[in-house]
């Protein structure tokens, strides 16, 4: 936990089901496999996308960002906010599409209001009340993945901690716009309609992912669209509708597993175990603990043998920045 809120999964059934319960209408995300353009134009139309990366905490701030132009013209004019709190930029990234969004989608009443509450604000006091937001911090960390442990020790990332960041790319009056609450203002990737932001997004991210190694690969990339059950109603789709549904089922019961606490069936789990072994006598209980310890010691070995490579592969990433 951090300042009341928790981490949360880079996932399009969180970040989905997230918004929903925001009051959020018709939108839903898409998790990227591949920079591909045209799979995001076949998924239109395409608010925006969030971007999570590895986080180089040593980096020291630059008066020009790495890759386009500070617009500060667009940080009071456009909905931006500061990051002013850890593990909530997930969530300010979402809504960094979405309240810039709000011509588009039907963003419900709650967001309304606070969009128009916050509307005069500086993106610093913007961030201050995003952070402060009982309704959105509630919603963000009921997707949290559910802990008996509870860190209340703080401290700042080293260089040696992996810590990821997530950012938020969109169209917003003509111009490619990345909305990282971390940075000064809104950042410019150039002129871009809201039917060319699919062809648009794809090199800017293509850039920004080749200034790591190349062996780094954990990053994870999900679009914000339209509901893709509407599309398929549209179109007479009974399969993809069926499709749909059933993802949409999914999510449900993924959600479902996160909040849930399974560290006393684990517990209780053992203790029959144990039970059960005790039962076929104390020499069958000392060779079963014997195997164990052998096994655990085996796979520390080959651990530490992997360490300093590429790990993390089908991991689900988290915020943490």
């Amino acid at each position: 936990m951090s300042g009341g809120w928790n981490t949360i999964e880079s996932d399009a059934g969180v970040f989905t089901y997230l918004l929903d319960n925001l009051g959020v209408k018709d939108v839903q995300f898409e998790e990227l496999i591949s920079l591909d353009a045209e799979f995001l134009h076949q998924r239109g139309p395409v608010y925006g996308v969030i971007f999570l990366f590895k986080y180089p905490v040593g980096e020291k701030p630059r008066e020009t960002p790495l890759d386009g132009v500070f617009d500060q013209d667009a940080a009071e004019s456009r909905f931006f906010a500061s990051q002013t709190i850890q593990n909530a930029c997930g969530t300010q990234a979402l809504l960094s599409v979405l309240l810039n969004k709000d011509d588009s989608i039907d963003i419900g009443p709650k967001l309304r209001e606070f969009k128009d509450f916050t509307g005069a604000f500086p993106a610093d006091l913007r961030g201050e009340a995003l952070s402060n937001s009982e309704l959105i911090r509630d919603v963000h960390n009921s997707f949290a993945r559910a802990s008996p442990f509870a860190d209340e020790a703080q401290r700042l990332a080293s260089e040696e901690d992996d810590v990821y960041h997530f950012v938020a790319y969109t169209e917003m009056g003509g111009t490619l716009y990345e909305l990282d609450g971390l940075q000064p203002a809104p950042i410019s990737h150039g002129s871009c309609s809201f039917e060319e932001f699919p062809d648009k997004v794809i090199p800017v991210l293509q850039r920004r992912i080749e200034r790591y190694p190349a062996q780094e690969i954990r990053f994870n990339l999900v679009a914000m669209v339209r509901d893709l059950r509407i599309r398929a109603r549209e179109i007479g789709d009974q399969d993809w509708l069926y499709q749909e549904e059933q993802k949409r089922n999914a999510w449900q019961w993924e959600n479902a597993l996160r909040r849930h606490n399974f560290v006393g069936f684990i517990g209780e789990t053992l203790k029959g175990v144990v039970r059960s072994k005790l039962a076929e006598g104390e020499a069958k209980y000392a060779e079963w603990v014997d195997e164990a310890t052998k096994t655990t010691r085996t796979r520390l070995t080959e651990r530490r043998k992997t360490k300093g490579g590429v790990s993390g592969e089908g991991e689900e990433l988290q915020e943490e920045q």
